[in-house]
């Protein structure tokens, strides 16, 4: 099982600029308007990742009743998952949903 560290807090998003507030139910981990994130950690919250790359948001998948946006990073190529917000920008997921 993971290790789970809890961060949630207040973060300028690295792709588009804004501000982004707590998630305040679990740790927020991306910008809910791009649905971009940063490639930081290894275990959940660790912050020990030296990549630092963009994680770019590039697929969707089904995960119970909910979805997991599923990224790869732009530095380093790695995919990573995570479960989306409840206040992440539905035509952004949508748009991720299509399939070309």
């Amino acid at each position: 099982m993971k290790r789970f560290n809890m961060i949630d807090e207040e973060f300028i998003c690295q792709n588009c600029g804004r501000q982004i507030t707590k998630l305040g139910y679990t740790a927020r981990d991306h910008c809910n308007y791009c649905l971009y994130s940063m490639h930081v950690d290894i275990l959940p919250g660790d912050r020990n990742n030296p990549c630092h790359g963009l994680l770019k948001p590039i697929d969707i998948e089904k995960y119970h009743e909910t979805y997991k946006i599923i990224y790869e990073c732009e530095k380093c190529h790695q995919k990573h998952k995570n479960i989306m917000a409840i206040d992440d920008d539905m035509n952004k997921i949508i748009e991720l949903s299509k399939k070309l």
